[in-house]
């Protein structure tokens, strides 16, 4: 994925977003990074001293949470703007982590994700800048 000179301003934040391989915010938190397997847990007939536990299905049990962000403002909110008028469109998300200098370090890829909410930024008069406050995402996957 390589950056272009205005992707460069999202670098700025601990996180950025990529959505489609184009650069498209930039964010402060990043949640649910949480990747979780069922134990299943059964007793094998004539053996008293312990359970059996087996791995199940894996499973991604949280919504993956941008909050305070900034970025391409009128793109992501078009993309929610089609789910709430039932338009469902998955799109892989990459979050990379950036380190001081803006450089691209650790990233996950989210597949197929959706946005399902959507939190508006604190209006204020003396800001200028084109800020949101978080998006909920859920996805099918990650890499």
């Amino acid at each position: 994925m390589s950056v272009s000179d205005a992707d460069r301003l999202y670098l700025g934040f601990a996180f950025s977003v990529a959505i489609r391989q184009r650069v498209v915010a930039g964010f402060s938190e990043v949640s649910g990074l949480v990747i979780e397997t069922e134990v299943e847990t059964f007793r094998e007939g004539g053996v008293n001293d312990c359970e059996r536990q087996l791995a199940g299905p894996t499973k991604f049990p949280t919504r993956l949470v941008l909050k305070r962000g900034m970025g391409d403002l009128r793109h992501l909110w078009d993309w929610y703007l089609g789910v709430t008028q039932g338009r469902i469109e998955r799109r892989d998300v990459t979050i990379v982590i950036n380190d001081r200098q803006g450089n691209a370090g650790l990233k996950w890829v989210f597949r197929e994700a959706c946005p399902v909410k959507w939190t508006g930024p604190e209006l204020r008069a003396a800001s200028s800048a084109i800020a949101f406050e978080a998006i909920d995402l859920v996805h099918r996957g990650v890499s």
